[in-house]
């Protein structure tokens, strides 16, 4: 029997696996590249994060919604994932800092939520398979027309999802807002942020640490971001195939020693494209809170917050480089130092929205960078 109020929801993979639950927010079809995220929390960050841009986001803890949603923890104005699923929606708000249920925060953007997904067995199944496109419905549960429409389907590779993320107008980040951008730029440690779908908690960092936050569209070219005279530009997350991002990849070759650079996430493999490397797709990609690093500078191991699919390959990248970080999982690339460039950029997070606060350190080195006034890194 389903619960009052609640409608039948098929999840269909497009190797024909079926899980059957029910939507505990809004109904109707989407379609998207199903992915699991392994974190306990920090579910609203995920949901406004827009690097999920493409895809449905499975949760591997089994209950969520208890911490219900707050203004405080919004990554961006609003929600970027296809479809949210999980093993059982919690609707008994239990924080103070709760502003909203998560059903309604759902539904107010317009969102399908489903639960009662057997989530162990569906991230087992990404895990051994790789990620496979999916299609969650409430609107039929005729799996051979669900299948079908999933095949059709285009998937991630060869797509720019940046360009439905990006803003559209640039605008200076102040007092955790967005305001107008100013006719003349004028603050001490001028960053400019090319925004690929870009973290509010990476300009909370920046701003921080006092810098003057310009945030550009990833459309602007090299030199609409060089006639702002930044002091140091930073390369933002964002979701898709980098592969897909030309106009950016010339953007950025254009700044290679111009001005210091700091890459994160999709801006790591955008920089890596700029310098002549490739990139590659992942099995089923890093979503979580909890992935290992290991720094070979320090040797230091830092747990870190992650979510991409695509990777960097180091060995592609000519010229000179530094090779600084990698995952301890399957030793993939999580960050390249390039010296004389005064360049730099990591796979991860290190934000922290939501996880751990290891990789922090990484904006104060930016800085460093900054108020080195020329000298290579």
């Amino acid at each position: 029997m389903l619960e009052e109020g609640k409608r039948r929801a098929l999840l269909v993979l497009e190797d024909g696996s079926i899980y059957r639950g029910r939507a505990f927010a809004g109904e109707g079809e989407v379609l998207g590249e199903v992915v699991f995220n392994t974190g306990m929390t920090g579910y609203q960050e995920i949901l406004t994060d827009p690097s999920y841009k493409g895809q449905i986001v499975a949760m591997t803890y089994p209950l969520i919604g208890n911490t219900g949603i707050n203004p405080e923890d919004m990554e961006s104005d609003n929600l970027h994932l296809e479809g949210f699923v999980v093993r059982e929606y919690q609707d008994y708000v239990s924080n103070w800092r709760s502003r909203q249920d998560l059903k309604s925060f759902l539904e107010s953007h317009g969102k399908l939520g489903v639960e009662g997904i057997d989530t162990r067995a569906l991230t087992r199944r990404i895990r051994i398979t790789g990620a496979m496109r999916g299609i969650l419905s409430t609107e039929t549960d005729n799996v051979e027309i669900l299948l079908s429409r999933v095949r059709a389907y285009p998937g991630l590779v060869g797509r720019d999802l940046v360009k439905e993320v990006s803003c559209r107008e640039p605008y200076r980040w102040k007092g955790g807002a967005q305001q107008k951008m100013p006719s003349v730029a004028s603050g001490h440690r001028r960053v400019v942020v090319l925004d690929c779908g870009v973290k509010f908690n990476i300009l909370r960092n920046l701003e921080r640490r006092g810098c003057e936050v310009l945030v550009l569209p990833a459309t602007a070219t090299g030199d609409e971001i060089l006639a702002l005279r930044p002091d140091g530009v930073l390369l933002s997350n964002g979701p898709g195939d980098p592969a897909a991002l030309p106009y950016i990849v010339e953007a950025v070759r254009a700044l290679l020693g111009e001005v210091p650079l700091f890459g994160i996430c999709l801006g790591h493999q955008v920089l890596g494209q700029a310098v002549g490397g490739r990139t590659a797709k992942l099995k089923f990609g890093h979503h979580g809170i909890n992935q290992p690093t290991k720094n070979r500078r320090s040797g230091r191991v830092e747990i870190t917050s992650q979510n991409h699919g695509f990777v960097v390959l180091p060995e592609s990248i000519p010229g000179e480089r530094e090779t600084v970080q990698e995952n301890l999982n399957d030793r993939t690339s999580e960050g390249i130092a390039y010296p004389a460039l005064r360049a730099f950029s990591v796979q991860y997070h290190p934000e922290a929205a939501p996880g751990p606060h290891d990789a922090e350190y990484l904006f104060d080195e930016f800085i460093d960078a900054i108020d080195s006034k020329g000298e290579t890194c």
